[in-house]
């Protein structure tokens, strides 16, 4: 059998040499991409576009005011007793959700009318003067502000995204330090359900998840109820349920039932059904716990 000669077997140890040579570091090799040719938009394109834009920036504010009708004209009655049943069975999302859209409805509202005032011939969509929210969560921490207030804090929000929508952290943010540096009182308010928060405060173990009414707002804290006392309470211990203020009324009417019954003389079990309403993240008594208060009151109240 023949052995293939050195000329078809191997590579002159020069002309490798001479190959390598001429080839580009890899390092600084330089690749080139063919370019993509991105076809402009028609202007009847551009006009669906910012149409379809609009839509879906609006779709929050039209839920909530949606929301709004639906609750105020009472039109789930015909199937459900509540609303937030309704809301529950039609939406799969609960009664607060329904009142966290309905409250960014509003503050969308007010800062388009607000636009409105200060720049009449200006389009108001995110492509021209003024940028507006996208999502409920990025107003929340603004909706117990007067209008102007949650305007001048959305403004600088904006700024601070670097002219683009602001996340609600923020927006939150932006709240915060505007608190701080003008020692603006707290947006609490008497008679609002707040949730308290225990972390990294020993006083309020125990107290973790339930809802207190504010009786007195002071200037960085809140003077609460509770079933069995009151307490002042640091802001960042404190988180608003939202609730609209029926609801509230309501809480308050059931906190009084609740403190007039409750006392540490009452057999543990007793004590322990009276601190479970107390958690109850709702404004309302089912209709068992209605009844159950009911017979405490009638056994223990002269």
């Amino acid at each position: 059998m023949n052995k293939p000669s050195s000329n078809d077997s191997e590579i002159p140890a020069t002309e490798a040499t001479k190959d390598i040579s001429h080839q580009t570091d890899s390092v600084s090799a330089t690749i080139t991409v063919m370019a993509v040719e991105i076809s402009e938009l028609t202007q009847e394109e551009q006009r669906d576009r910012l149409h379809l834009e609009r839509k879906v920036e609006r779709a929050f504010f039209e839920a909530g005011k949606a929301l709004m009708e639906l609750r105020d004209r009472r039109l789930y009655r015909s199937t459900h007793k509540t609303f937030e049943d309704y809301c529950r069975d039609r939406f799969g999302h609960s009664r607060q959700k329904s009142n966290y859209l309905i409250a960014a409805a509003d503050v969308y509202e007010n800062l388009t009318t607000i636009c409105c005032q200060n720049s009449p011939d200006r389009d108001l969509t995110t492509n021209e003067s003024q940028i507006l929210p996208t999502t409920e969560g990025q107003v929340r921490p603004i909706t117990k502000l007067k209008p102007q207030e949650q305007w001048e804090v959305w403004q600088s929000a904006v700024q601070q995204a670097g002219g683009k929508v602001p996340t609600g952290r923020i927006v939150k943010d932006v709240l915060q330090r505007i608190m701080e540096r003008t020692k603006v009182p707290n947006t609490y308010f008497v008679g609002e359900v707040c949730q308290i928060l225990t972390k990294d405060n020993p006083e309020l173990r125990g107290k973790g998840g339930c809802w207190a009414i504010v009786t007195q707002v002071n200037e960085f804290s809140c003077t609460v109820r509770m079933w069995d006392a009151e307490y002042t309470i640091g802001l960042k211990h404190l988180k608003s349920f939202n609730y609209l203020p029926d609801d509230c009324q309501q809480m308050q009417l059931i906190c009084g039932r609740i403190s007039r019954v409750y006392s540490s003389t009452l057999e543990e079990s007793v004590q322990k059904f009276l601190e479970y309403l107390g958690k109850v993240n709702r404004p309302y008594l089912t209709s068992l716990e209605e009844k159950l208060l009911r017979v405490l009151e009638s056994e223990i109240l002269p």
